[in-house]
């Protein structure tokens, strides 16, 4: 396949409004790779590069050779060319690379050229995010979204995932499990109105702390561990004492869910600025509560009910570095546990159906946050200059949910409140680095920074195109460890309305 298809289709696909319209351009596109090529052209298609990294920097992009008149490069001599730049080290690779640079870039026509650069800097953003490319994958090959949705769970890549559909069907798609060393994406809790509703939706559950941690997934096979992050970047040396815990367990093979947080002097939780600057540090005091088992010495428990994998949990883990359950259908019950969860500095209770099964990499009903005041996890789309006191900071925030059903987000307000001057300094750093664009004293950013935000209720607003805006909306904290994928959905906003 020429590799001009994949930038032309890579335009369109930033050009498309809707989600339906992305995966049906990328869907046209897999169809067309062959089979060597799969591996490489989601890749790329996806704004990603298979090597990840090539050393190639953006004083090597400024001065390109003029562009070739007519395509002839081919997706795998594109790949084949980024493989050999990224296998250049020791004396002469600079000026080896600068020379493989100008090769390539010389058979590239403008389109191209525009297409190599943008891939290369990281600066594709053209809305083929895992989702819209997971429903390309399954229009291009047939299978089922949820086979498809399965597999790129278990096998932590999409671009494998795609390569195995389009050349084995589903079928091939089945051979992938859960394999301990391997992390799968966390089941995400929503948040509900309140404790009598999420206990009238669950019925008998598990009411669980709600732990004000870092999101972490532990797993031990023999005497190796390994503990990734909510993200699924790899924090095990960060985490000493984690891994320590996790050696001392009664199980050869097993993995499991929790969270990481740093406790005071008095045994209670530390801030999660606190927590998350120690592991940045891999400064010790870090504990593992754990709240979930996925695997247990041979036993896959995925599609088990949560009934199940908390038997699993009890038989694995001793009671110290369990979470704080209650089982219970007894709103009562389940308000004493929220009440104590709240006493104790923690943030609140999450109610989990004990029918559900792990529903990793996805957020529903079958996991239900409660905190005692609303809080949702938002994207910053632009941010206003300051006056008075904050003049020379980015202040005013304007707040997005994502889309239901499609790509963008959301705008639902704008709030400064809550932000300390710490905060304005941080925040301002880093959204100019997103900067996309201005209007007026208007900074537009990319869709990057989370932030968690609290407020009063939602009430319905004509200004806004989601017909609903926040109350009293005020900033908790930036979310540097959730990605804008993660953050809460317009369906969110609204069942909290209702």
């Amino acid at each position: 396949m020429l590799f001009a298809e994949l930038a032309v289709t890579s335009a369109a696909v930033a050009g498309a409004r809707s989600r339906r319209e992305k995966a049906r351009l990328l869907a046209d596109a897999l169809r067309r790779l062959d089979p060597g090529e799969v591996e490489a052209g989601v890749a790329h298609l996806s704004g990603e590069l298979r090597q990840r990294r090539t050393g190639v920097g953006w004083a090597a992009l400024r001065d390109l050779p003029a562009p070739a008149a007519e395509p002839t490069l081919q997706v795998g001599d594109v790949d084949a060319a980024l493989q050999r730049l990224a296998a250049l080290a020791g004396p002469g690779s600079q000026a080896a690379r600068r020379d493989g640079v100008a090769a390539l870039f010389g058979r590239a026509t403008a389109p191209e050229q525009a297409f190599l650069r943008a891939l290369i800097g990281g600066e594709l953003r053209q809305g083929a995010l895992a989702g819209v490319m997971a429903e390309a994958v399954a229009a291009a090959t047939g299978i089922p979204r949820a086979a498809v949705d399965r597999a790129a769970m278990l096998a932590g890549d999409p671009r494998i995932v795609a390569q195995v559909a389009l050349r084995a069907g589903e079928q091939g798609l089945a051979a992938f499990a859960l394999q301990v060393g391997r992390p799968v994406g966390p089941m995400l809790a929503s948040p509900a109105a309140s404790l009598e509703d999420a206990m009238e939706r669950a019925g008998e559950a598990a009411v669980d702390v709600k732990l004000d941690g870092a999101r972490i997934q532990v797993h031990r096979d023999g005497g190796d561990v390994a503990i990734f992050s909510r993200s699924l970047d790899d924090l095990t040396a960060r985490l000493p004492g984690v891994v320590a815990a996790a050696l001392e367990l009664p199980v050869r093979r097993v993995v499991l869910d929790g969270e990481a947080l740093a406790l005071d002097a008095a045994g209670r939780p530390a801030p999660f600025q606190v927590t998350s600057s120690r592991i940045a540090s891999g400064a010790p005091g870090i504990v593992g509560v754990l709240f979930d088992v996925l695997h247990l010495d041979g036993e896959d428990l995925l599609d088990a009910p949560l009934a199940r994998r908390a038997q699993a949990l009890e038989a694995a883990v001793p009671e110290a570095l369990r979470v704080q359950r209650v089982l219970t259908g007894d709103v009562a019950a389940a308000r004493a546990h929220f009440d104590a969860a709240l006493a104790a500095g923690h943030e609140g209770v999450v109610v989990k159906d004990l029918g559900a099964p792990y529903a990793a990499g996805r957020r529903g009903a079958g996991w239900l946050k409660v905190k005692p005041r609303h809080t949702l996890d938002l994207v910053v789309l632009a941010a206003e200059w300051g006056h008075g006191r904050r003049r020379g900071w980015l202040s005013n925030l304007h707040l997005g949910a994502r889309a239901v059903g499609g790509e963008g987000f959301v705008m639902l307000g704008k709030t400064f409140k809550g932000l300390t001057d710490v905060m304005l300094a941080w925040q301002t750093e880093r959204l100019l680095a997103l900067e996309t664009g201005r209007d007026g004293i208007v900074v537009h950013v990319a869709p990057e920074l989370v932030v968690e935000v609290a407020f009063d209720g939602v009430q319905t607003s004509p200004r806004y195109p989601g017909g609903v805006a926040l109350r009293f909306a005020r900033v908790l904290r930036h979310r540097e460890d959730k990605p804008a994928a993660a953050a809460d959905d317009l369906a969110a906003v609204l069942a909290l309305r209702r």
